[in-house]
């Protein structure tokens, strides 16, 4: 297995990839090509797939505000699981942002995944329950009728 940095030739198969987990939760703008784009160039040290055989089988999303980390969208292929292929790219990514002077990393995870959030717990991430996590989309779809 070989991890390196992630590159935006790599989009269709980590979408395939992320298709076919179980528990994942993508939408339209953020996780599109162009979001994803967006995200890599900000974040170009910190993005990683894990390969087989030049087959992407793992990827981590992971960035910074300056001040926190935070990883999105980390997956591994249901056939390669239980490998330490997470674990590895948990590692690398988090090694990247110690070296951007980040010290503290935060995800979130849907309460219905119950894998993710065992894999989450088994790395030493920690629930917050004092939190409530909020967000507001910006963008709306806009329907334009021709």
């Amino acid at each position: 297995m070989n991890i390196r940095k992630m590159k935006i030739d790599d989009y269709d198969e980590i979408y395939n990839l992320w298709m076919s987990c179980a528990g994942m939760g993508l939408n339209n703008f953020d996780d599109s090509r162009d979001g994803i784009d967006k995200f890599i160039n900000r974040n170009p040290d910190t993005c990683f797939v894990a390969l087989i055989e030049n087959k992407i089988v793992g990827a981590i999303l992971a960035g910074n505000d300056g001040r926190r980390g935070f990883i999105y969208h980390t997956a591994v292929s249901p056939r390669f699981r239980k490998q330490g292929i997470g674990r590895k790219l948990v590692d690398t990514a988090m090694l990247a942002l110690k070296q951007c002077g980040i010290n503290k990393v935060a995800l979130v995870v849907f309460d219905k995944n119950i894998d993710g959030n065992a894999f989450w717990e088994s790395l030493g991430f920690s629930v917050r329950n004092d939190l409530t996590y909020r967000n507001k989309v910006l963008t709306e779809m806009i329907r334009i009728d021709t």
